[in-house]
């Protein structure tokens, strides 16, 4: 990866495969390799990818103050002109789907076509995650036991079926212990999420858009990526059945196909 000076911070970038650029902007907690190698070389044959750390997380500057969806969003604005790309295909999940709907609000000429993966707008009928599931995810992260909040966060991004996979968790474990993202970072991230609403916004988007939702998240219900479909025109809406938050883990091949998809559509 290579460190991109964006302002007044730095972010840690990589850019790999050919094609039209992809910019994909990740989760709350997550860095650039949580995407997984099965997603990224899915999409490498196709796009250019261009994945990158949010400030706080990784090699990207030290997280400095409080965080805002709308600022992650000026830096990814900011690392577009600063790798001098007029305007790229955007990939967003979970917060990053939340700052990618900022950036296409904010800076639309930027955006040719917008995925939201696993996402939520805000405001009246979105959902967050069931008081059970915060409570299990703050206990674990509370506990001192590195191991048990990786393999709890692990149970609640993914499927049942998914989560019995060892192979799978080993490798979820393996980038954690990698790049480790620093428990005040994800408290910060995580009151930007609570401060996130764009749904009286999302009307004025107009670029190709794909939502896509797993029945089984926990994290952010599907009703959240049914009610963002409905908000923006001629929004295409994707539901993977029995497919939990990271849907991307659970179906790489087919995830990067409908993105395919969706960048092929004529703006």
């Amino acid at each position: 990866m290579a460190i991109v000076r964006v302002g007044e911070v730095e972010l840690d970038c990589e850019r790999s495969g050919s094609g039209p650029p992809l910019l994909a902007i990740m989760g709350m907690s997550g860095t650039a390799l949580h995407w997984g190698e099965p997603f990224l070389e899915a999409l490498r044959s196709d796009f250019e990818v261009i994945a990158y750390d949010h400030r706080g997380v990784g090699a990207s500057s030290a997280l400095e103050g409080q965080l805002s969806i709308r600022a992650l969003a000026e830096d990814a604005a900011g690392l577009l002109s600063a790798l001098e790309l007029e305007s790229v295909n955007v990939l967003g999940i979970s917060m990053g789907g939340m700052v990618a709907q900022e950036l296409a609000l904010s800076h639309p000429e930027l955006v040719r076509t917008l995925t939201l993966g696993c996402t939520y707008c805000g405001g009246e009928g979105s959902a967050q995650a069931a008081p059970e599931v915060i409570q299990r995810l703050f206990e674990a992260m509370s506990s001192g036991d590195r191991e048990r909040a990786i393999r709890t966060g692990w149970e609640m991004n993914v499927s049942a079926a998914k989560a019995a996979d060892a192979d799978a968790y080993a490798t979820f474990l393996g980038i954690a212990e990698r790049r480790a993202v620093a428990v005040p970072v994800i408290m910060a991230q995580a009151q930007a999420i609570l401060a996130h609403d764009t749904s009286s916004r999302l009307g004025q988007l107009d670029m190709p858009t794909l939502v896509i939702h797993g029945t089984e998240d926990q994290m952010l219900p599907v009703a959240n990526g049914r009610m963002i479909a409905e908000r923006i025109p001629n929004a295409r809406l994707e539901i993977l059945d029995g497919v939990g938050h990271l849907f991307f883990w659970e179906r790489p091949a087919e995830s990067a196909e409908l993105i395919r998809r969706l960048a092929a559509v004529p703006a």
